[in-house]
């Protein structure tokens, strides 16, 4: 509001703010960011003169920092480069003597470039920074430019991102083939990994399908024109051979965002792979014959994306890569590039609906079997297996040494070479085991078990004896002596216990060593410790960031975790190996998941620890699973012993799980003194020690006694317990302290159940005063009282309905709590607020205000983070559960964000929902909008039809090509569905109306998932409009009910409307949503059938779509349609037909004419050309039999000539049809349409005889 006098304030500003940037402490940086952004809307001589220093200023920032502080600078980087795009644009030049030069996109990119390339720059560095390692600085500077590259887009918005989508996209590319990028290979790793983010949260999010093909095009022609570049020739190699190890990373990051795209659309895809122009299918299987590792697997990923994602192409792949490798023998790289190829084309036969050939698997097999890779043959399941076994039975004895002479004949001959390609085969024999246990148990008996047991001892007693060899070749063998065990160990994984008793010894021996690192020089630290301990561990350990959008990046900045540095190149197996839920690509671990080597040997001492802790609590949770107990004293003793040291480590990991392992061991020995001398051992050093590891490692030992022993195992301890804690809980000058005793509060609330009722209102008051004296930057602890409410509002329970005074009292301390936790700034802080709230609408729904509460979770919709989407989405799958209209209401007033703009669209909270669907990708969080939305249909659809059937018209309708139609089709089809020009205008309005607000970020098309779950809602509206009124399946008493009511809404008046829904998803791209469509004409035919019209005496309301029911179901019998989809046409064609509205012979004859089409797939014998599973072709033939005996049925019903018991079925329904019709001569034409029907079908009957 000061116009052209701030500029000066500004300057003042921005010195102070400089320093502040780069401060110690990180609340300090954040606010700093924090005022810097809302500077940079104002001032503008930040984004021209100062770009350069403020956004070098920011990679400073980064160095050291947290994630919190991550995300504002890089807010701030992102919003500084944006303006610089804007400028023009939004802000009037304040000083207009200076006039300041515009910056092209290239350069504005280039800023952001020099960061993420920033650091390992000069290899001049004096030796003390490389001791000081400051390239985990360069990955925090790194991982904080990732997100601000995501920030900006954000910022431009879509329309933007798709007018310069080649230049970001190459952009983004080059980053990661720069040298600097890829120092070493974990660095490639990382790197790769950040521009995967970028790619995934912009294109894989912010765009909508018909874009995303587009992106697919720019990424095809990026990869081939990179293949190009390559020089096969031996002799040039030398020159090209540094540019093609860079390149390598491009590609790989160009075909994991390929494959994630075409995962993304589905069967949409088709259009692009059969584009000739494109030759999508070709580019890639080009990079199969690339001369580096990870490029291969890259390509060999997206191709199986392709498979999962357009399952006709399995087949043609399949042939495609035996044909490869037949004709290229004498090239290692296109052996090694088509086979892998071909493991992931297997590895997708199992994702997809139709199947291959079955002999296709015994044609694998002879390829696999000359090239010894048949573990991907598991994949297809036991009945390709079991021809297979005795074949299989032969190449497992023959891989190894059968007796330990052979094995020492063995040790004495071959170079490093031999063994090196021996011992890759022996892995490769293993993982075929490992890949029948885990695909074929229905094959194992015991004496197959006996049988795999000869080849798994050979590989023991091989392993065990190899030592002289590999010491020997020294690193050559290391990572195929790995590979090795690691496949020996998977296969044991996945046998019974006792299957190798024989073998105890050496098997511990060898597992003893791999923990204790004796033969590994570089520490190895394993990844799943903090797996192994509770969930809700995650807000002490930190590894809560797997909550957030970020954690792909955000990983590979974590300490003694190798999370974030996984590569298909470390495990080829991935390839057909199932994918985590949570994953787009697989990222095995390195082989030893090192981590960088500082050779200190305490060092050493702390990681062989993690691992053997890692073993100790696998073996608790196993011998509780299984509720056996710890056999010998001694081994007790040393275990405890072992657990109670390590409560006092100073790594916080290792002081979690030894937490952890206690409350386990105390749970397996199952022994009240035992339990007892634990507690005490906590007690008397929590009362004596004043140092913060010793006070944490035993508050957290306290809680998970409690945890895993229950409340009345620990009854007696309890009040000595939380005293303590809570003493603990109070020492302001110790957040750590706090939050570790807190945590640890709140298990014992958890565990207690009744017997804690007496501490609540202790625990209470003292959360209150914690959360208005401790400070906001200290996080974790808001975050931790959290935890303590929400235990606490489960220990009251049901009890919080009552009137008495304590209760109000406690009830209104939990609400004042939640509302200060609301303001908190830190999302995770509001989450677990609202987490509590939504505890407390559990037990006292009259108490929780949902005029506030809805419209706060509904502007939390539209947040950043995560974990709080998540957290507001499943509170309101519960509100909605029991109080769905006054959600849907209290939505709808939402108050206007800051911005001005209210963050509900005019369509309610349903259509906000309806468009997250289309954002989000975490599964959970899907789920749970699908149940919120499933809630408040089922309770307001049939009230609000208008609405609902909008809602849904609106996401099913949307912008389709007519992807399936013909040109007359489409002509018939539009006449036959009134879309008139008119509409067309109305469209246009709409389109200029809104055009203010959404011209740089329109709201996203939805995409296929999102019209396959809105055909869903329309098939539930229907059901759950049977279930409430008849007039909805009546026009006469619609009508009449609105003349006389002059109000209500009834489905039967928006017949057109659900024609037409179901028309558009019957005749779209997408396989999912054709097969949606049909079902829910199916439905439409079905309710509404009989229905008659009363304008027109003697006919019936569906008469009068009969064009579009003929052309929904055209494209179904086009000869390329899979066969499940031509199977559900069929239902259709024969429910149509048997319902006689069709009782012209002209209108008869449409969709007759159909399945006369389909009678040639009857004749055609299974043969060379075919696609899919042969129980696919035998699910289509019966299919189409089913269909004609319906309708033959209904033909000679109509004719009279049916057997009577058939007749006299058929006639009481007909019967009772009459009679709910006001006029008994309605259906006087039935017989003659059943003398045309029987006309139509006696041709064939010919043919269908046969048959």
């Amino acid at each position: 509001g000061m116009g052209t006098a701030i500029s000066n304030v500004h300057k003042d500003i921005y010195k102070a703010t400089r320093h502040c940037l780069t401060d110690r402490v990180m609340a300090v940086r954040v606010a700093a960011a924090k005022c810097l952004i809302e500077m940079v809307k104002h001032a503008n001589f930040l984004y021209t003169t100062e770009l350069e220093s403020l956004a070098t200023l920011c990679f400073r920032g980064f160095e050291g920092s947290n994630y919190e502080v991550r995300c504002s600078i890089a807010t701030l980087l992102g919003i500084l480069i944006a303006m610089t795009q804007q400028a023009d644009k939004t802000i009037p030049n304040v000083n207009t003597s200076k006039v300041t030069r515009s910056i092209s996109l290239d350069e504005a990119l280039g800023v952001l470039m020099s960061g993420f390339l920033r650091g390992g720059v000069s290899f001049l560095k004096g030796t003390g920074e490389m001791i000081k390692g400051t390239t985990a600085v360069n990955r925090e500077v790194r991982v904080g430019v990732t997100h601000a590259y995501v920030v900006l887009v954000q910022q431009m918005g879509s329309v933007w991102l798709e007018r310069n989508l080649q230049k970001f996209l190459t952009h983004i590319l080059d980053l990661v083939a720069n040298p600097k990028a890829a120092s070493s290979h974990v660095d490639a790793v990382y790197s790769r990994k950040c521009i995967n983010f970028i790619l995934r949260s912009v294109v894989g999010k912010m765009i909508g399908e018909k874009v995303q093909m587009s992106t697919c095009k720019e990424l095809v022609q990026i990869v081939a024109k990179q293949m190009n570049t390559i020089d096969f020739n031996p002799e040039n190699a030398k020159d090209s051979n540094q540019e093609t190890l860079f390149s390598q990373h491009l590609l790989v990051c160009a075909l994991q965002e390929l494959g994630s795209l075409v995962l993304i659309l589905g069967t949409t895809a088709q259009n692009l792979l059969t584009d000739q122009q494109l030759n999508f299918v070709d580019a890639t299987c080009a990079v199969l014959i690339h001369p580096c590792l990870a490029a291969r697997l890259a390509a060999a990923w997206c191709l199986r994306c392709i498979c999962v994602a357009v399952p006709s192409q399995i087949t043609p792949l399949i042939d495609r890569c035996i044909d490869a490798m037949e004709n290229m023998r004498s090239s290692p790289e296109a052996i090694s590039g088509y086979s892998s190829a071909l493991a992931a084309v297997l590895g997708s036969v199992r994702f997809s609906p139709l199947g291959i050939p079955h002999t296709k698997g015994k044609v694998v097999f002879n390829t696999a079997e000359e090239l010894l890779r048949t573990a991907t043959i598991m994949t297809l399941g036991v009945p390709v297996v079991k021809g297979l076994l005795p074949r299989m039975h032969l190449l497992w004895r023959n891989s190894f040494p059968k007796s330990a002479k052979e094995l020492d004949n063995e040790k004495a001959r071959g170079d490093a070479f031999t063994w090196q390609v021996t011992l890759e085969g022996r892995a490769g024999a293993l993982s075929v085991m490992y890949s029948f246990l885990l695909h074929c148990p229905e094959l194992i008996t015991d004496e197959i078990t006996r049988r795999l047991l000869t080849p798994i001892e050979s590989a023991l007693a091989m392993l065990v004896n190899i030592s002289s060899v590999l010491k020997s070749y020294g690193q050559q063998l290391k990572a195929p002596a790995a590979i090795v065990r690691l496949r020996l160990y998977e296969t044991l994984t996945l046998l019974p216990a006792n299957a190798l008793e024989s073998s105890y010894t050496h098997l511990l021996r060898m597992l003893v060593a791999e923990f204790t690192l004796a033969e590994n020089p570089a520490n190895t630290t394993t990844s799943l410790l903090k797996a192994l301990c509770h969930a809700d561990d995650s807000i002490i350990l930190g590894s809560w960031l797997q909550d957030t959008d970020h954690h792909t990046i955000e990983d590979q900045l974590q300490a003694n975790s190798a999370a974030g540095s996984g590569a298909l190149e470390h495990d080829p197996c991935s390839l057909y190996r199932p994918l985590p839920k949570t994953e787009f690509c697989p990222g095995p671990l390195p082989l030893g998941v090192t981590v960088i080597d500082i050779m200190l040997r305490q060092h050493d001492r702390k990681l062989c620890k993690m691992n053997i802790f890692t073993a100790l609590l696998s073996g608790l949770k196993g011998l509780t699973e299984t509720k056996s107990s710890i056999g010998q004293e001694d081994v007790k003793k040393s275990a405890t012993s072992l657990i109670i040291t390590s409560l006092v480590s100073t790594n916080s990991v290792l002081r979690c799980a030894a937490g952890e392992a206690l409350g386990r061991i105390a749970q397996v020995v199952g022994d009240s003194r035992f339990t007892a001398e634990l507690a005490q051992t906590s007690f008397d050093r929590l009362k004596s020690a004043r140092d913060v590891v010793t006070r944490t490692g035993h508050s957290l030992a306290l809680g998970c006694l409690h945890r895993y022993v229950g409340g009345m195992g620990s009854s007696q301890h309890l009040n000595t317990s939380v005293s303590i804690l809570l003493a603990l809980a109070q020492d302001g000058s110790s957040p750590v302290v706090q939050v570790w005793s807190l945590y640890a509060l709140s298990l014992i609330a958890d565990s207690g159940g009744p017997m804690f009722r007496g501490y609540v209102e202790p625990t209470l008051s003292l959360c209150l005063k914690l959360l208005l004296s401790v400070p906001q930057t200290h996080m974790d602890v808001h975050q931790c009282i959290g935890r303590v409410l929400s235990a606490l509002i489960t220990t009251i329970g049901p009890e919080l309905q009552g009137n008495n005074a304590s209760i109000s009292a406690a009830r209104s301390s939990f609400l004042c709590a939640c509302a200060i936790m609301h303001a908190h700034s830190d999302p995770f802080v509001q989450a677990e607020a609202t987490g509590c709230l939504q505890q407390l609408h559990l037990f006292a729904p009259r108490h929780v205000n949902l005029s506030n509460l809805v419209p706060t979770l509904c502007r939390t919709l539209s947040s950043d983070y995560l974990m709080l989407r998540k957290a507001a989405v499943s509170c309101l799958r519960q509100l909605t559960q029991r109080e769905a209209k006054e959600v849907c209401d209290h939505g709808m007033t939402m108050i206007p964000t800051e911005d001005g703009d209210s963050a509900i669209p005019e369509n309610g909270l349903p259509g906000y929902l309806f468009g997250m669907l289309d954002t989000e990708t975490d599964p959970e969080m899907i789920k749970n909008i699908h149940d919120t939305l499933m809630s408040m249909l089922q309770m307001l659809a049939s009230e609000n039809l208008s609405q609902w059937l909008g809602l849904c018209k609106n996401v099913l309708t949307v912008a389709t090509d007519f992807g399936s139609l013909s040109a007359n089709d489409e002509a018939s089809a539009k006449d036959s569905l009134n879309v008139t020009d008119t509409d067309n205008e109305d469209d246009d309005m709409d389109m200029e109306y809104h055009a203010e607000d959404t011209t740089t970020h329109p709201s996203i098309q939805p995409r296929w998932p999102t019209r396959v779950f809105a055909a869903e809602c329309v098939r539930k509206i229907i059901s759950s409009c049977e279930n409430s009124n008849p007039a909805h399946f009546d026009l006469h008493m619609a009508k009449e009910y609105q003349l006389t009511k002059s109000k209500g809404d009834y489905l039967v008046l928006h017949l057109s409307d659900l024609i037409r829904m179901a028309f558009m998803a019957a005749t779209s791209d997408s396989d999912h949503l054709r097969l949606a469509g049909l079902k829910t004409l199916q439905e439409v035919i079905d309710r509404f059938a009989r229905v008659p019209e009363p304008e027109f005496p003697g006919h019936l309301l569906l008469e009068q779509f009969q064009a579009q029911v003929g052309a929904a179901l055209r494209p179904a019998f086009a000869p390329d349609t899979p066969s499940h989809v031509t199977a559900a046409a069929c239902e259709v064609c024969s429910t149509w037909i048997g319902s006689g509205v069709a009782r012209d012979m002209n209108d008869l004859r449409r969709v007759h004419q159909l399945l006369v089409s389909s009678l040639s797939k009857l004749s055609t014998r299974t043969n060379s050309t075919q696609l899919y599973n042969e129980s696919m072709a035998t699910l289509e033939k019966l299919s189409i039999l089913k269909a004609w005996a319906e309708v033959y049925i209904v033909a000679m019903v109509g004719n009279g000539s049916a057997p009577a018991s058939v007749l006299l079925k058929k006639l009481s329904t007909a019967q009772s049809i009459d009679r709910c019709d006001d006029d008994g001569g309605e259906f006087g034409n039935f017989e003659s349409s059943g003398e045309s029907l029987l006309a139509l079908v006696r041709p064939e009957l010919s043919d269908l005889s046969q048959h």
